[in-house]
């Protein structure tokens, strides 16, 4: 027998184990957990991050085997916080909507919903990283009954303490073992955040430093001027786009994503709040907002939101020389034709003149192309006793060459589509 065998074996002490060798191993082991951190720009773990701050349900998409649970692990090594990891698809709806345990008399009392262990460790903690993996593999029972616990928080009769974050991680179906699309109400309880792995993360992480994980500094001076803007933001482009307020996707598959509803929009508001008190980048906001309504609800209202910080027409009307005009085409575009919207809504021979001395002041700082249209359209705005501004002819110059060059290339495109 094998048993025998090892006892007999020279080298090896009359137990058949030689412990020493198991404790070098561990040793080894150790060494090769042992890693470091470091402070390096990660658009997406930035974006996790503040999520978690605004205390908002978070759902990783991504391929196996990327690092979506190591990511969390050093999360909550790097907030502090106590890990508890629960895979979703070996539970049953009864783990996350409580137990029913029969009292001395439950015809008085009720039969209460009695909470699994890991809830009441949270519980007495006080805080901790709740992470919800393998989401998309589990049944649609599973994620009915885990529609209670992402949105208020209760297992059971039992509340989380506010100190609990919670994070989801999912596969596509595609890629998951018997996946199931995530269902439409759960869905929309999450920001989704898609989870990709990056060279240069991956090889430093590999020889033992990976990205340092930390939460948003927060300005606490700009606490309500963030909170107004956010408001700001999110009402005045729903009151533009009212469709926008709640729409469900047609396809079974985009359901299971970021769609627009009230719930999101208000989560999308947290979300520019603490983007503008904090200062991350726009890149970071675009993929929480993206994530949380969808990509083309998230992006009007990303363009909507540079909109927001575009000069005031009637401040530039009223101070035309110095005119601060935004350095993107498409903005200063916007501003150009916006300062010519306000001429057309209130005409009046200063305000006509101001006008054109800022279409001057775009030409001497910016693309000449950009001033034809606005400076056409002013033009068509002049009444019958309103002279002629001197700063008209500084824009002659650039309106006719650029006409005489769209002559020449529509003349040129119509050459090569006849065949000549």
């Amino acid at each position: 027998m094998l048993t025998s065998d090892r006892r007999s074996a020279p080298g090896l002490p009359a137990g058949g184990v030689d412990e020493s060798r198991l404790d070098v191993a561990a040793d080894l082991l150790a060494l090769l957990h042992e890693t470091a951190t470091e402070l390096r720009p990660n658009t997406q773990l930035e974006a996790l991050t503040l999520a978690v701050a605004a205390d908002l349900p978070v759902l990783l998409w991504g391929e196996p085997g990327i690092g979506k649970t190591a990511a969390l692990t050093q999360l909550a090594a790097a907030l502090d916080l106590p890990l508890t990891t629960v895979i979703a698809s070996v539970h049953e709806p009864s783990d996350f909507s409580g137990l029913p345990v029969v009292g001395d008399d439950p015809a008085v009392q009720g039969v209460p919903m009695a909470p699994p262990d890991w809830a009441v460790r949270l519980v007495r903690a006080g805080r901790g990283l709740l992470f919800l993996d393998e989401l998309s593999t589990a049944p649609p029972a599973v994620q009915a009954a885990l529609l209670r616990l992402v949105l208020e928080r209760r297992v059971g009769a039992l509340r989380l303490p506010a100190g609990v974050r919670i994070v989801a991680a999912a596969n596509p179906r595609s890629s998951a073992a018997d996946g199931w699309e995530l269902s439409p109400p759960l869905a929309n309880r999450f920001v989704h955040l898609q989870w990709s792995y990056d060279h240069e993360v991956v090889v430093r992480g590999l020889g033992g430093t990976w990205p340092w994980a930390m939460l948003p500094r927060l300005d606490p001076q700009r606490l309500a001027g963030a909170v107004s803007f956010a408001r700001r933001a999110v009402c005045g482009f729903l009151a533009a786009r009212p469709g926008l307020v709640h729409r469900l996707p047609n396809n079974e598959t985009r359901r299971g994503g970021p769609w627009p509803s009230p719930r999101t929009w208000e989560m999308t508001l947290c979300l520019i709040a603490f983007a503008t008190a904090s200062d991350v980048s726009r890149e970071v906001l675009s993929m929480l907002v993206r994530g949380t309504v969808g990509d083309g609800p998230g992006l009007e209202l990303l363009a909507s939101l540079d909109r927001m910080d575009l000069p005031d027409p009637e401040a530039l009307l009223a101070d035309p020389a110095t005119a601060d005009l935004p350095e993107r085409g498409d903005l200063r575009q916007a501003v150009l034709d916006g300062v010519v919207e306000a001429v057309r809504q209130r005409p009046e021979k200063p305000r006509w003149d101001a006008a054109w001395t800022v279409l001057v002041r775009a030409l001497e700082t910016g693309a000449p192309d950009l001033v034809v249209v606005p400076a056409t359209t002013l033009a068509t705005l002049r009444q019958v006793d309103w002279d002629l501004p001197e700063s008209i002819e500084r824009l002659a110059g650039a309106v006719s060459l650029t006409r005489q060059a769209d002559k020449v290339a529509a003349r040129i495109a119509a050459t090569a589509g006849s065949g000549r």
